[in-house]
C-alpha cells in the first residue's frame, strides 16, 4: 500500500506590488491568480477583472497594498483581438455551445466596405444584452449558472462604448469564412455578444473561437510574463517581475505632503492646500518618500478615498530598501 507524499506548506508572506501575468488559455482568472499567489508566496492577492477560461492575454494581478487599487483596471478601457467562425450560431456564442443554426455567408458581405459599414455601426455608445453564459449576477446567483440549469432570465441591455473596432477576413483550419475582429472598448463589453451582433449584422450569424486582450488601461502584452516563465525564475527573480504598488496609479496627478500633514492624512483627515480641483490623485509623503494612498481634490481640500495602512508602508519600504 502506497502513502501519498506529504503536503508542503508554503510559508506565506507580506509581498506588495503588481505582477503584469499574460493569462494562458484554459485557466481561470482565479486559477491564474492562485497559481501565481503560490509561486510568490503571497498573502494577500486579486486580479483586476476576469478573463473567461477561453480568453487569454493581459491580467494585471495586485498584491498586498497594490489590492486597494485594482478597482482603477476594471474601469480601463481594454483592448482585445478575436476571431469569429461565420455561419455557425452556438447556444453560448463560442466553440463549447452547441449548434443553433448554420446559414452560409454571403460573399460580398465580406468585402472591407461592408466590413467597415458594419464597423461603424457599432462603433460609439451602443446597448448590449449581456449573454447568458456569463458571471454577471441575478439575485445572488452567476447567469451561468441558471444557463446550465436550462433557465432563460430576463436581461436588461446595458450602455457600452466601443472606441474602436477593425474587421478583417482570416483564414482558419476549418473550410469555413472567418473574421479577426480588433476592438478597444469600455468596461463591460461582452466580446462574444460583439461578435454575435456583428455576424447577425453580417446576415450570417457568428461565434466566437479565439480571444485575447491585448491591453487594458495602457498596459500592453509585451511587459507581461507566463507562468511557465515565471516558475522558472528564482524567487528573487519573481520578486523582481513586481511592478510598484503605484504601478495602477499612472493617471493621477501626484500630490506630496510634507511629514506632519502626512500623518493626519494617514488617519483619515482632509488637509486644505493650493491644489486644483483633481478627481484623482496619488499622494506621498515626503519623508521617508512613501505612497500614502489615493485621494481627490475639492475647493482646495485634499480628500483621502483609500490609504495604505502604516505597516504596509514600512513593508513597502523594507522591502525597497532590500532590493536597492
Amino acid at each position: 500500500m502506497t502513502t501519498a507524499a506529504p503536503r508542503i506548506r508554503v510559508q506565506r508572506r507580506p509581498v506588495h506590488g503588481v505582477l503584469l501575468l499574460d493569462k494562458p488559455l484554459g485557466l481561470s482568472s482565479n486559477q491564474a491568480l492562485q497559481k501565481a499567489k503560490w509561486l510568490l508566496r503571497a498573502e494577500k492577492a486579486g486580479h483586476t477583472g476576469t478573463l473567461d477560461p477561453m480568453a487569454s492575454g493581459v491580467l494585471p494581478l495586485c498584491f498586498g497594498a497594490a489590492t486597494k487599487f485594482s478597482a482603477l483596471q476594471l474601469d480601463a478601457p481594454k483592448r482585445y483581438q478575436a476571431l469569429a467562425l461565420l455561419g455557425v450560431t452556438t447556444s453560448t456564442g463560442d466553440a463549447e455551445g452547441e449548434v443553433l443554426a448554420r446559414t452560409p455567408p454571403d460573399p460580398n458581405a465580406l468585402s472591407p466596405e461592408h466590413l467597415a459599414a458594419v464597423a461603424r455601426r457599432f462603433t460609439g455608445r451602443i446597448r448590449q444584452v449581456p449573454p447568458m453564459h456569463s458571471a454577471l449576477k441575478k439575485d445572488g446567483k452567476a447567469l451561468y449558472e441558471y444557463a446550465r440549469a436550462g433557465v432563460e432570465v430576463e436581461r436588461a441591455p446595458r450602455e457600452i462604448e466601443i472606441f474602436e473596432l477593425n474587421m478583417a477576413p482570416a483564414p482558419t483550419s476549418q473550410a469555413q469564412a472567418a473574421i479577426k475582429i480588433d476592438v478597444l472598448c469600455s468596461k463591460g463589453t461582452y466580446i462574444r455578444t460583439l461578435a454575435e451582433d456583428i455576424g447577425q449584422a453580417l446576415g450570417c450569424g457568428a461565434h466566437l473561437i479565439a480571444l485575447r486582450r491585448v491591453e487594458t488601461g495602457g498596459i500592453g502584452l509585451a511587459r507581461c510574463i507566463t507562468l511557465p516563465e515565471l516558475e522558472a525564475l528564482p524567487e528573487a527573480g519573481r520578486l523582481a517581475r513586481l511592478l510598484p504598488v503605484d504601478a495602477l496609479l499612472a493617471g493621477h496627478a501626484r500630490i506630496t505632503l510634507q511629514a506632519e500633514d502626512a500623518g493626519r492624512f494617514l488617519s483619515g483627515l482632509r488637509r486644505r492646500g493650493p491644489w486644483p480641483d483633481t478627481s484623482a490623485v496619488a499622494v506621498y509623503g515626503e519623508q521617508p518618500p512613501a505612497l500614502l494612498g489615493v485621494g481627490h481634490v475639492s475647493a482646495g481640500e485634499l480628500i483621502p478615498d483609500r490609504l495604505l495602512s502604516p505597516l504596509e508602508i514600512r513593508q513597502i519600504l523594507q522591502e525597497e530598501a532590500l532590493s536597492s
